[in-house]
């Protein structure tokens, strides 16, 4: 039993967890500064960009798809200030138009495009290939300190693994300005924080993320992730710290929690087949948002002051 799990689930429910962790991380500042929604762009934005990177090169890479994904995300700003500009619509429809666009736009690139060689087609967009992750060569735990089956394991792990790592460290660094910036701008402004310059590389961190999960688990776990957890997360508490850890909890269990369900959950129930395990995470932090919406104490306080 245990080698069947390291082999064929220990790896997609890491990635699914680092994924997660990653999203979730700079979530929870765009939760509390109101752009929650930039998550989603964010995750819109890229296919175009990957998908014209990966016509361009031939191959599936870290470095042509940031490079897409950053063409695709200077495009879109172009397009959003000529909207409003040009038609006199407001920011929030201005960027609803061209985030769906665009998106629409590197489907109809997928679906003509030969793409067969590689995961890169409109369902895996959607819904990555979290399933296929499997690490052939581990035959158990020992495997984990076996130099030639580590080198067997899935590029997709060591690769968010390596941006969660990484995100994590910039949110340690440069916590103070996070904080301040996003609860009092003015403040920060007074204290010589560059704001502009922590919002601008807040979406830049949030678009890393969004990248380099997006091969392993699609557009849909991106979503949910960047507003899910750290939504949750705020009905639980009104202190930063506490709000994070808590999503980042949130997170891991939705990521393990759903990729469990996903596998097992249609067995259980007298069903013959698996479900979309990145489906069933993104279902599984919506639930854990609702719960926090009817149970959360935030929520309670907010509802007897309502009354009062």
């Amino acid at each position: 039993m245990g080698a069947e799990f390291v082999q064929f689930s220990l790896v997609p429910i890491l990635i699914g967890v680092f994924a997660s962790i990653a999203c979730a991380l700079p979530g929870n500042f765009l939760v509390l500064r109101k752009q929650a929604l930039i998550g989603d762009a964010i995750s819109h934005v890229v296919l175009p960009g990957i998908v014209v990177a990966f016509l361009v090169t031939g191959v599936i890479a870290t470095a042509p798809m940031m490079l897409g994904a950053a063409g695709a995300a200077i495009v879109a700003v172009i397009l959003i200030e000529a909207i409003k500009r040009l038609g006199g619509i407001e920011p929030g429809a201005a960027m609803g138009v061209t985030f769906t666009t665009l998106f629409a736009a590197g489907v109809l690139l997928l679906e003509q495009s030969d793409t067969s060689n590689v995961h890169l087609d409109v369902e895996h967009a959607l819904m990555g290939n979290l399933e296929s992750l499997i690490w052939l060569r581990a035959s158990g735990w020992a495997s984990l300190t076996d130099p030639v089956a580590l080198s067997s394991v899935p590029d997709e792990l060591w690769r968010i693994a390596v941006v969660a790592g990484l995100i994590s460290a910039l949110t340690l660094a440069f916590w103070r300005w996070l904080k301040i910036s996003t609860f009092d701008p003015g403040f920060a402004q007074a204290l010589g924080i560059p704001t502009q310059a922590v919002g601008f590389a807040l979406v830049v961190v949030a678009a890393v993320a969004a990248v380099a999960a997006f091969d392993a688990v699609g557009s849909i776990i991106v979503i949910a992730m960047f507003i899910c957890p750290p939504a949750a997360a705020r009905l639980m508490t009104n202190t930063l710290t506490t709000q994070v850890w808590l999503s980042l909890g949130f997170a891991t269990i939705s990521a393990i929690g759903g990729y469990v369900l996903a596998g097992y959950g249609p067995l259980w129930l007298g069903g013959q087949n698996a479900v979309s395990a990145a489906g069933m995470i993104a279902a599984v932090s919506g639930f854990v948002l609702a719960l926090a919406c009817l149970f959360g104490p935030q929520r309670t306080r907010a509802g007897a002051a309502a009354e009062a």
